[in-house]
């Protein structure tokens, strides 16, 4: 293992991907998955999914944030996210005896529930901004809890790729069919991204990054009702979402 400047504790893991954890080691496991892109690329710790960690490492001193680093975080890779992945839990596993739950970003989300649905063990998935793929059977989420938030601006801006709220509203609806307690939440006026890099190891919140934080720390915390439903907007269609956030 080494050591980042942040305290983080990197690791490799045995795909040849590699683990960056941040918290304790034998803490609560909480499996950390980033974005990929669409061409064949080596994998990278993505800025979103790290701002979040270091927004709710400090509130949650009890759990292990781990980070996986793809191989290749292509999507027209994911199989081999999906298995970067499972090496990642196991090692979670069989050093805190539990299952992870996961916390996926874009298409982290399709890693994650690929993953879930391979491991009945895992009881919680967090999606932000989540690729749901329309082909993946979500049979076998029976029981789970699944939360999923989202920007309202996802996939509406040109020229900026995105997952639109509308793909991961029917991925909740098909979950919620298969048997899982399976929630959607929008914030108005967020984008895809929760965070940017910038110079150095600095990260740029996006904005209604704050939003982001919030929604994720409930949707982690212990209470199963920590996500309380909110009116639809005037003027929005309420089938377009669930809840949402102001």
């Amino acid at each position: 293992m080494t050591r980042t400047a942040d305290a983080a504790l990197i690791e490799p893991l045995a795909t040849g991907a590699e683990l960056r954890v941040t918290g304790p080691l034998d803490g609560s496991p909480v499996l950390c998955l980033n974005g990929g892109t669409s061409t064949d690329r080596p994998g990278t710790w993505g800025a979103s999914i790290r701002w979040i960690v270091r927004e709710l490492a400090p509130e949650f001193p009890d759990r292990c944030f781990a980070e996986v680093r793809y191989r290749n975080r292509s999507w027209r890779r994911i199989e081999s996210g999906v298995a970067d992945a499972a090496a990642a839990a196991a090692v979670l596993a069989d050093r805190t005896g539990r299952a992870p739950q996961v916390l996926g970003y874009s298409m982290g989300g399709a890693v994650g529930l690929i993953l879930a649905c391979r491991t009945p063990d895992i009881a919680r998935f967090v999606g932000l901004a989540p690729w749901i793929p329309d082909q993946l059977d979500l049979a076998p989420l029976d029981g789970r809890r699944i939360d999923v938030i989202h920007g309202s601006l996802d996939g509406w801006l040109p020229l900026i790729p995105g997952v639109s709220v509308a793909s991961s509203r029917r991925g909740v609806a098909r979950a919620r069919e298969a048997g899982a307690d399976a929630h959607h939440t929008v914030i108005r006026g967020a984008i895809h991204a929760v965070a940017f890099d910038g110079p150095g190891d600095l990260l740029i919140p996006a904005p209604r990054a704050g939003r982001w934080r919030d929604l994720a720390r409930n949707a982690l915390a212990p209470r199963s009702d920590a996500l309380r439903p909110r009116a639809t907007p005037p003027g929005a269609d309420a089938r377009d979402a669930h809840r949402w956030a102001p």
